[in-house]
This record gives C-alpha cells, structure tokens and sequence, in this order.
C-alpha cells in the first residue's frame, strides 16, 4: 500500500510538471527572445537619435565618439549618406538578434547581437525550472512518504488488532488516529473486542458456576446410587431410587437457571410455592453429609409459609448455604422460617467461629473466601436470589447468620395493590 500511495502521488506531480513546466518554458523562451529583441531595437533607435542630434548640429561623427553608447556585447553599422559606414564592435558570426532603424537624415543605424547570450539566458532559465521541478518531486516522495505512513501504519494495527482478536485476545486498545475511517474501523473493532471479552468471560463463569453447583448434587446423587448396590431390599431400593430421580430433576433445573442467568441474570420464573417443601427437601438430601461428620442439620420458625419465587433456584440457595455451613462453620445447622413485612425470611446458621470482620462486607463477592475455597458459591447463591426479585444477606457474622428474603405476594399483584392504594388516596 505505502509503495502504490508513493507511485500514485509521484506520477500526478510528474503529470503536473510535465503540463505546467512545458509550458513554462516555452513562454520563458518566448519571453527571453522578445526582451532581448525588445533590447536591440531600442539601442538601434536610440543611437539613431544621437546620429541625427550630431548631424543637425554639424557635430563630428566617429566610432570612437559613439563606441560609449553601444553595449560591448553588440555589433552597431551606422551608414551615412556620402560617407563611409561606421563600425562598432566586431560583427557576431552565426545567428545574430538584429534591428535596423532609419534616421532623419537620411542615416541608417543597425545593431546586431549574437544569440548565443540569449540562448545562454534560456538555458539558465531552464535549469531554474528543472532544479524547482526536482525539489517539487523531492517534496512530493516526502509528502507521499508522510501519508502512506500515516495512512498504513494504522491499517497495520487494525490488522494486528483484529488478529489478535481471532487469536482469542479481546482486549480492546482505544487507540484512534485521526482518520474518520479508521477510527470508525477503530470504534467497531473495540466493540466487538468488548463484546467477546464480555461473551469469554460468561462462558469461563457459566463453567465455574456449573463445576460449583453440580458438585455437591452429583455426589449426593452417586451416595444414593451406592447404597442401592449395597442393599438387597425392593423397598430401599425403590425409595432411594426415587429419591436419585427427584435429585436428577434439581440437577436438571440447576443445569437450566444456570443458563438463563448465563444469558440474562435478571431473567426469573417466580410462582407462588410453598417454603416448606424446599426446606424438607434440603434437610433430606443434606442429612447423610452431615451425618457422616457427626453433625446434624435442623429446621425450625414459621411453618406453612407461602414464598413468590422459583422453586429450583431457592433450593440452590439454601444448598450453597447449608454447603457453605458444612464446609466453614461448625456444631448444628439451624434453618429457621419466619416473616416479616411482606416477606418471608429463612435464616441459616450455625455454631462455627462465624465470618471475619473484615469479610463480612465482601462475602458475596466472587473469589472472596475465608477458608481457600473457591469463593463461588454465596456470590452464585445472591444471583439466583436477586433473579427473582428476592434477596441474599449477612444478617450476623459471628455467630454466622444467612437470611434470604422472598416475597410473599407475586410482583405483579403487589403493583396493583400499590396502583390501587394510590388511587384510593
């Protein structure tokens, strides 16, 4: 590109001095010739004045008394009736510039000059020509030179920045060069870097999140498949079975809200439910761990509570709490239910050494763990919450205290209630 910016720039100088510069010479020349022509018939007229001034005063006439008023580079023949013709300078060879001019007296005066000085001073004229022509041209490479650089230097980096997007690097660079066109090149280049970069790093948290929330499911789900190879009885075999295939299903529901958060965290399929049978079934399926560590897990408060949210999601809850409880804290694990307001509240606790104060701000924050895990799990647990239109917090650090807040109207009928107070006010 640089090499076609430079030929295309040189070849309409060229085109440019070839117009403009044959022409000047050819008025420069024709300028020259006429100026000294000019030149020659005025010394022929003035020295015909001075010739008829002499003879009408009856002055002498001579070469030596006129040889003043005839340049050194000219040849003059005065030619005077019954007289002999006067000669000054020695007469050019070859072509000659002349002009004849008769006097009053009957006199002629001819001067003459050789056209070599004029020749000389168009060559001189055309060297002029030729040395601005080449410092144009000089000028012009530069100037090409300048823009191609300017012009190929940023598509370079366009290209290196769109490869190294393709190699997987979505950084994006904001860097813009003072060219509408590039930098609108530039504008969609970074875009689109942001928006992979956005797309990598849902898919990197949709893997985390997944490893994570599939993790304590699928080992709860292979101790059930256990104890039915180890048992001989239909009837532990049919009542574990049916519980594998209900943990299945949440498997398949976790599966199922992690890619809806994936594409739109703010996505939620809240129904009425009753907390109870969440509760009930958390305490069944975690039961087993806890009982394999010596610890227990129970549930106490409010009962019959009827929470607007999704069922699935509200189990990951109280999964990631009570797994966070099983990994960090200690002693007996509390569920307890209660309301408040227009929500009901189930709150998660334990007897362990609680949460430092200095994490207890950040808990939710991914990569944020106490105890070198991951630091996944309470920050997943917020978004399913939010996801619904509930709530995740820390209600106490030490002892540990988890609330998580459902609504207990659907959000739809809460807003007409509230339209219809406002209406009735």
């Amino acid at each position: 590109m640089r090499r076609r910016l430079i030929n295309s720039t040189l070849a309409v100088v060229l085109v440019v001095i070839a117009v403009f510069g044959v022409s000047l010479v050819i008025v420069e020349t024709r300028t020259i010739s006429s100026s000294a022509q000019e030149r020659v018939d005025s010394e022929a007229l003035r020295l015909a004045s001075i010739v008829d001034s002499r003879l009408i005063s009856k002055e002498k006439i001579s070469g030596d008394i006129l040889r003043d008023q005839v340049a050194s580079d000219r040849y003059a023949r005065i030619e005077i009736p019954g007289r002999k013709p006067i000669q000054i300078g020695e007469r050019p060879g070859g072509q000659v510039i002349s002009a004849t001019r008769p006097g009053e007296q009957g006199e002629k005066v001819t001067v003459q000059e050789p056209k070599a000085a004029v020749t000389r001073e168009v060559g001189r004229t055309l060297l002029i020509i030729a040395a601005v022509a080449l410092l144009a041209i000089v000028a012009a490479v530069l100037l090409a030179v300048r823009q191609a650089n300017r012009l190929a230097s940023p598509l370079t980096d366009l290209a290196e920045t769109a490869e190294r997007l393709g190699s997987g690097d979505p950084r994006p660079r904001h860097k813009r060069y003072g060219v509408p066109e590039l930098d609108r090149v530039a504008d969609v280049l970074d875009s689109s870097a942001e928006r992979i970069g956005r797309m990598l790093t849902a898919e990197r948290r949709l893997a985390a999140d997944a490893s994570h929330q599939l993790r304590t499911p699928l080992t709860a789900l292979s101790m059930r498949l256990e104890e039915i190879t180890v048992t001989d009885e239909l009837d532990t075999v049919k009542e574990e079975a049916t519980i594998a295939l209900a943990q299945v299903e949440r498997l398949t529901d976790v599966v199922e809200r992690l890619l809806t958060n994936s594409r739109d965290p703010r996505t939620g399929s809240a129904v009425a439910f009753d907390l109870d049978e969440v509760v009930k079934q958390q305490l069944e399926e975690w039961r087993p761990a806890y009982r394999s560590v010596g610890r227990a897990i129970v549930s106490s408060g409010k009962r019959h509570l009827e929470a607007v949210g999704t069922p699935g999601a509200v189990a990951q809850v109280l999964a990631a709490l009570i797994e966070n409880s099983l990994m960090h804290g200690g002693g007996t694990v509390a569920l307890r239910t209660r309301v408040t307001g227009n929500q009901a509240v189930i709150e998660v606790t334990d007897e362990g050494p609680g949460v430092p104060a200095d994490l207890g701000a950040r808990i939710f924050e991914r990569t944020i763990s106490g105890r070198n895990s991951t630091g996944i799990g309470l920050a997943v647990a917020r978004d399913l919450a939010e996801a619904d239109g509930g709530r995740l917090e820390m209600l106490q650090t030490q002892p540990p205290v988890f609330g998580l807040f459902l609504s207990r109207t659907p959000l739809s009928r809460s807003r007409d209630h509230e339209a219809d107070d406002k209406t009735i006010r």
